[in-house]
């Protein structure tokens, strides 16, 4: 299981601190930063449904949906960026069969679990995965990429 790591602090192209943060819960995020980022377009990444999932125990380590979910916060405070993220123990509930990938990989002398993974939890539903302010500064998107890497 991917253990929660410290908050750190990068310099963005104006030279201003951001902070990258690891959530183990979605309620380490305040809602209404969440659903800044989220909007209102799209109800499957909204807090309402994570949270629920989370609070329901759906999405939890115990069912191999262990989330690590990924901020961004400006030098003012504010969240400008989330990805919904989960450290997956195996493949049960993503609709991507790559069953055969694992079984290949860790045959191969690999560790294919965990996985870290940008999904809704038990749902094929699209959408945003790179969640930002309306508002957010051009370069978050590219901050939100280089924390997941």
């Amino acid at each position: 299981m991917l253990t929660k790591f410290l908050p750190v602090r990068v310099m963005n192209d104006a030279a201003s601190p951001i902070t990258v943060r690891v959530h183990t819960a979605i309620a380490e995020i305040p809602q209404a930063e969440w659903d800044a980022c989220a909007g209102d377009v799209n109800p499957s990444v909204s807090y309402a449904f994570l949270s629920a999932l989370e609070d329901s125990g759906s999405a939890s380590p115990r069912t191999g949906w262990a989330p690590q979910h990924l901020s961004i916060v400006g030098p003012d405070g504010v969240v400008r960026g989330v990805v919904p993220l989960y450290a997956k123990s195996h493949s049960y509930g993503e609709y991507v069969f790559d069953y055969g990938w694992a079984d290949a990989y860790e045959r191969a002398g690999g560790r294919y679990y965990p996985k870290l993974i940008s999904a809704v939890p038990f749902t094929p539903v699209p959408g945003p995965r790179l969640l930002l302010r309306p508002d957010a500064p051009a370069e978050t998107r590219s901050h939100l990429i280089a924390a997941l890497v």
